[in-house]
């Protein structure tokens, strides 16, 4: 019970790049179907990685482990590339979150740090799938209240909010980068 306590901090740490971005997406004004199936992938993967990492980490953690978040910024750069370009080549937001990039494509790469957090977290001892149930239970949390802040900013400006939301993720994505 006590490691639970433990993980609880981490879990919530680990789950900050998805809570940010969440919010880039939920300006995008996302149905609330929507979010609630982004918010299931964003934690699926974020619950999947540490135990992926316990295994993975041990093999190639200290291979790519500098450049995991500069990874996940490159993705998250791109997908902001992608709505910002399409937002300016059609003329107006179809209003949903229906590009399988930003359910399936970002938390792939979002969920690198869980990934190697796993791993070294293996090392030390801690259950593989204790690490998981945390990690994805604080991301799916993180992951709602970021996509309904962002849904509520967008409901609140008046602009194309898919132009917005690319916006708000390549602010994002170079802040990860800076910050990494």
């Amino acid at each position: 019970m006590n490691s639970l306590f433990a993980l609880i901090p981490i879990a919530f740490v680990l789950s900050l790049d998805n809570f940010q971005s969440s919010i880039g997406l939920g300006t995008t004004n996302p149905p609330w179907r929507r979010i609630v199936q982004a918010a299931i992938v964003f934690s699926a993967c974020d619950a999947v990685a540490p135990l992926i990492g316990v295994w993975v980490g041990n093999q190639v953690g200290d291979y790519i482990g500098e450049v995991a978040e500069y990874i996940g910024a490159a993705a998250l750069g791109a997908y902001a590339l992608y709505l910002v370009v399409h937002a300016l080549r059609t003329e107006e937001s179809a209003g949903e979150m229906d590009h399988p990039l930003a359910i399936l494509g970002m938390p792939i790469p979002l969920s690198l740090d869980n990934l190697f957090a796993g791993a070294s977290l293996g090392v030390v001892g801690a259950s593989p799938v204790l690490v998981a149930v945390v990690c994805g239970v604080a991301t799916l949390i993180m992951t709602l209240v970021g996509l309904a802040l962002g849904r509520l900013a967008a409901s609140k400006v008046r602009i194309r909010t898919d132009l917005f939301g690319g916006l708000v993720l390549m602010g994002l994505a170079v802040l990860m980068v800076v910050r990494g």
